[in-house]
């Protein structure tokens, strides 16, 4: 009995591995399984930022779209991929589990990745139109592609946070820093995309640009089953569908709707639990919902995660007009650039959208001083071990959406300037004398801002929502970002029809030398102050549903 003791305590307590036996933390799980995920995880967004980062250039090139256009179908597919993981979590936690769901999506993204690069080569090269056929095969496969993304984007991250055991206080800090390093590496690889595929799209074949993510995610795949022996597997505590369950309790909540002053009697009458104004946002009574008639309706712990989800929701809505900041990155900055001096030496020329690249640099550099000095230092001021709080970490990143929007207007603003200098308002083909490297400043803020902003809502929808909905948290994080692309590509379409026509150019013109980018940002930045304070209203009144991080 002794022997086995030590073997009973390495026991990690709810996990299993891949054959349904309990797992021994020595050897399962932790950084080693993580390791796997964040590498699945770089090969995905590698092939990710390989088609959106130059997408709006295949999109007015080879498609023959206009420029705003081309930025609201950008925007739509960003969307698209953004929300796809809420599809991609109910179908995790309905079905398949996380572990089959990334193996199904990385078979889809190879698919939709392979179709692209076959959508290129019958795509004229020269200047002709495509054919309705060529742009619909096109679309297919791009939305392909957004489909597989919602199957990695929820499952993955979660699936490697379940390889860390809140149980035990080392493994706890470690999950803590999992969020910062995961998307540390993953810059790494969006950074040689960036400026590998790119390149090779620009100046060599995008038949090739496309081919290559669909050979490194064969490889990722690859990588993903080969780390099977080490994963640990959560055992489910129950065996409801959580979706099922929180869903019941909204469509009872509905369907009662005008039964609410007695809903508050019987409730208390039947010891129920009524979900009063949490915060000053809502006023939503559900805890009539317990019992109905003597009938059991809804389960307490049912009401207890609809109440954790309805929660998030002012959060979320106050993150939008920064999400609509972050679009522009990958399609205005990436035009503006297409029109500057992008010369690093005589006979050698950058593409435009190779300066996406200094965002995930920005992140690259700024995650270690975040965990190694500015962390440390708000621990000493503050007295608490994370330092700041996830909200406060959150807000400070959309205030830094404001100071990118007014940074890029600015810059915008001098490049106009030096346009009319040179006579080129009629031009827009030709290239202004003004350095591309002006726009390095709006990227460098706009990737710290992004690591502040959405890795801080991945790991607080992370941790607020019930155990059973892990991946659904995760997925709702990112749909934040899939909402704010749909409405850039409507705030975009509404700004070109209002300020355009009636012989105007509108500030988002096909010549952008005639064009306002610069009104176009400082717009934006106006919507992210007012955004800011209702984020601070909402934040301050948020009752944290776990551990005290907010």
């Amino acid at each position: 009995m002794d022997a086995e003791a030590p073997l009973v305590c390495d026991t990690v307590r709810g996990c299993v591995n891949f054959k349904g036996r309990s797992v021994l933390r020595s050897k399962t799980g932790c950084w080693k399984s993580a390791s796997f995920t964040i590498g699945v995880e770089m090969a995905e967004r590698f092939a990710y930022y390989g088609i959106s980062s130059n997408l709006v250039s295949y999109l007015t090139g080879p498609l023959g779209q206009s420029m705003a256009a081309a930025a609201a179908s950008v925007n739509a597919w960003v969307g698209t991929s953004a929300l796809t993981p809420l599809l991609g979590a109910f179908v995790a936690n309905s079905f398949l589990g996380k572990y089959w769901t990334i193996i199904a999506a990385s078979i889809l993204y190879i698919l939709g990745l392979g179709s692209l690069s076959v959508s290129a080569a019958l795509t004229p090269s020269d200047s002709s139109t495509p054919t309705r056929i060529d742009v619909i095969f096109f679309f297919f496969a791009l939305y392909l592609v957004a489909f597989a993304v919602g199957g990695h984007k929820p499952c993955l991250q979660a699936f490697g946070a379940d390889q860390f055991d809140d149980e035990n206080v080392k493994e706890a800090r470690s999950k803590s820093s999992f969020f910062n390093w995961w998307s540390f590496c993953l810059c790494f690889s969006v950074v040689l995309s960036l400026l590998v595929l790119t390149y090779i799209q620009d100046n060599l074949s995008w038949v090739l640009g496309f081919g290559i993510p669909c050979i490194v995610m064969c490889f990722a795949l690859s990588v993903f089953l080969f780390g099977i022996v080490t994963y640990r597997f959560r055992v489910k505590s129950d065996e409801r569908n959580p979706f099922v369950q929180i869903a019941r309790v909204f469509v009872r909540a509905v369907k009662n709707r005008h039964a609410v002053t007695n809903w508050r009697a019987a409730a208390a009458a039947s010891e129920g639990v009524a979900i009063e104004e949490e915060g000053g946002h809502f006023r939503f009574v559900l805890g009539f919902l317990i019992e109905l008639n003597g009938e059991e309706v809804c389960s307490m712990s049912d009401i207890e995660d609809a109440k954790a989800i309805l929660k998030l929701l002012p959060i979320c809505l106050a993150c939008l007009p920064f999400t609509v900041v972050y679009q522009q990155s990958t399609t205005f900055f990436t035009k503006q650039g297409a029109t500057m001096d992008r010369h690093i030496t005589s006979n050698i020329q950058i593409p435009a959208a190779a300066l996406q690249a200094f965002v995930p640099g920005s992140i690259i550099l700024f995650v270690p001083f975040y965990e190694h000095v500015l962390i440390p230092i708000a621990r000493a001021i503050s007295h608490k071990p994370t330092g700041i709080s996830l909200l406060q970490r959150i807000g400070t990143g959309l205030v830094l959406g404001i100071v990118c929007m007014v940074v890029a207007g600015f810059t915008e603003r001098i490049r106009l300037e030096i346009a009319l200098q040179h006579w080129l308002f009629d031009l827009p083909k030709e290239t202004v004398p003004m350095s591309i490297w002006w726009l390095v400043p709006q990227y460098l803020v706009m990737g710290v801002a992004e690591v502040l902003t959405f890795v801080g809502l991945q790991e607080f929808f992370y941790d607020q929502v019930p155990g059973g909905l892990k991946s659904l948290g995760l997925a709702m994080s990112f749909s934040v970002v899939g909402i704010g692309g749909f409405l850039s590509s409507f705030l975009v379409s509404i700004v070109d029809k209002a300020t355009g026509g009636r012989g105007q150019d509108s500030w988002l013109s096909d010549n952008l030398n005639r064009a306002h980018l610069d009104y176009f940002y400082w717009l934006l930045a106006g919507l992210n102050a007012l955004s800011v304070v209702l984020y601070i209203y909402f934040a301050k009144s948020y009752v944290c549903s776990k551990r005290s991080i907010v």
